[in-house]
């Protein structure tokens, strides 16, 4: 596909050179998230267990000194978004299809968020070349002032250029601090009148593309959550939980099976169930594509600098 006019390179981080405002914890969590997607992409295979890919991919965040913004997502097929593993999950990677993965990391606060698709029988590469040539034209519009609604109208025209519909309820999101979702959004369609791209800001730009409706829906599942801020104290174990929660993963998501107890007596998910009754959670169920489409997404994050866009997750 050939680049737009009027677009621009993004820029890359040179040895020492950062932009003004550019926070260097944003550039060291930038590079880790491009790395453990990198390491973990290798990982998969038919048969491989997603439980534990969502492990080595968590661990190795910790490794090399970040910490997960979100449970890894593993999105097979269908599945386009808050996928991870439960507790005792058995589920394995399939012998054909499309598999998402959805790398979040962050140090001191400082959020980037990465994806890409595998095609893992090499059947459905339009998929994976549609998300990827829209993304990398969104990214080289993502200059001071430009319209997010002119930046979404050049991600529909690109996945509909390979015959594909673009996914028009999930978006890209600016980032703040310990804020995943701050408020502005990259869509994937035209729309007006959403805000303008500005200097120091933060995106992650995530296109989706489907041979399907062009529609989410939310499923049953619901494996991630986090917490909503709602103080009013509860009683006993319940209690207990709700303070842990906050004081462990503040406002970032966290996966179900990430808490544990060395009691017998205490019923996690019935914990989580009261929590989220009483509105001390919010759970994100799994979204599929409305007819059961194969689903693919390739994201980056960036950074707003005067010059236009410093892609911050992108392998050296």
């Amino acid at each position: 596909m050939e680049p737009l006019k009027n677009a621009k390179r993004p820029l890359h981080i040179q040895g020492d050179t950062v932009a003004a405002g550019l926070h260097p914890s944003a550039i060291e969590s930038g590079k880790i998230a491009a790395r453990v997607l990198s390491e973990i992409s290798t990982e998969i295979e038919p048969g491989k267990r997603i439980i534990k890919l969502c492990a080595l991919a968590e661990n190795k965040i910790k490794e090399y000194g970040g910490n997960p913004a979100f449970p890894l997502n593993v999105s097979i097929n269908h599945i386009a978004a808050h996928s991870t593993s439960p507790k005792g999950d058995r589920s394995e990677i399939p012998e054909f299809g499309l598999v998402k993965l959805d790398v979040g990391v962050h140090i001191d606060g400082y959020i980037t968020d990465t994806a890409r698709t595998i095609d893992i029988d090499g059947t459905l590469e339009g998929f994976v070349s549609a998300t990827d040539d829209a993304l990398a034209e969104a990214i080289s519009l993502m200059q001071p002032g430009a319209e997010l609604g002119e930046v979404g109208h050049v991600i529909e025209k690109v996945i509909k250029e390979y015959g594909l519909r673009p996914i028009k309820n999930l978006s890209g999101h600016n980032l703040k601090k310990y804020r995943l979702h701050a408020g502005k959004i990259v869509p994937n369609v035209k729309k007006r009148g959403i805000g303008t791209v500005e200097v120091g800001e933060y995106y992650a730009i995530e296109p989706f593309a489907t041979t399907g409706s062009g529609t989410v829906i939310d499923s049953e599942y619901v494996f991630i959550f986090s917490n909503t801020g709602i103080d009013e104290p509860l009683e006993g174990t319940t209690e207990k939980l709700r303070k842990y929660l906050r004081d462990t993963y503040g406002s970032l998501p966290f996966a179900s099976r990430w808490i544990g107890t060395s009691s017998k007596d205490v019923d996690v998910i019935e914990e989580i169930k009261t929590l989220l009754k009483v509105r001390a959670l919010r759970g994100y169920p799994m979204q599929i594509e409305k007819k059961d489409r194969p689903v693919s997404q390739t994201e980056h994050t960036v950074y707003i600098s005067e010059e236009g866009p410093i892609v911050l997750t992108q392998m050296d």
